[in-house]
């Protein structure tokens, strides 16, 4: 093999590498409009059980007694840390035990209980303070 075939197959190679590289975080992401449903929206009143404060998407879990007296827990989806944090939140501003409401969740299209943030969505401190959650 000569040294030009050779630096055509580390071209190559360094090309599928990089490619790979760039498409992992784009298939590791999702389609909200393949999980949520933006015209199926609920308002959540609970306590906090956990707040995940992880790219690429922050989380918020909270439950709640339903019409039926039965503990729910549900699991909702919020916009990435960094954009959290343009919008005025800390990660100290939501801590386990909290109530909070969050308005105009788009619940999960397959039924389970966890749903996503959009842009009209906020939470509602116990202290009256409303938070944009996307």
């Amino acid at each position: 093999m000569n040294l030009n075939s050779r630096y055509i197959q580390f071209a190559a190679m360094a090309a599928l590498g990089l490619t790979l590289a760039a498409a992992r975080p784009v298939l590791a992401h999702h389609s909200f409009d393949t999980e949520y449903d933006s015209k199926k929206t609920a308002n959540l009143t609970g306590v906090v059980t956990k707040l995940d404060w992880v790219n690429p998407h922050a989380f918020v879990t909270l439950e709640f007694k339903d019409q039926n007296g039965a503990t729910r827990s549900f699991k909702v989806e919020m916009g990435p840390p960094y954009s959290l944090v343009r919008q005025g939140w800390k990660k100290e501003m939501v801590k386990v035990g909290d109530k909070i409401t969050i308005e105009g969740a788009c619940l999960a299209k397959d039924g389970s209980d966890s749903a996503g943030s959009e842009n009209t969505t906020h939470m509602v401190l116990s202290n009256g303070q409303k938070l944009a959650m996307r």
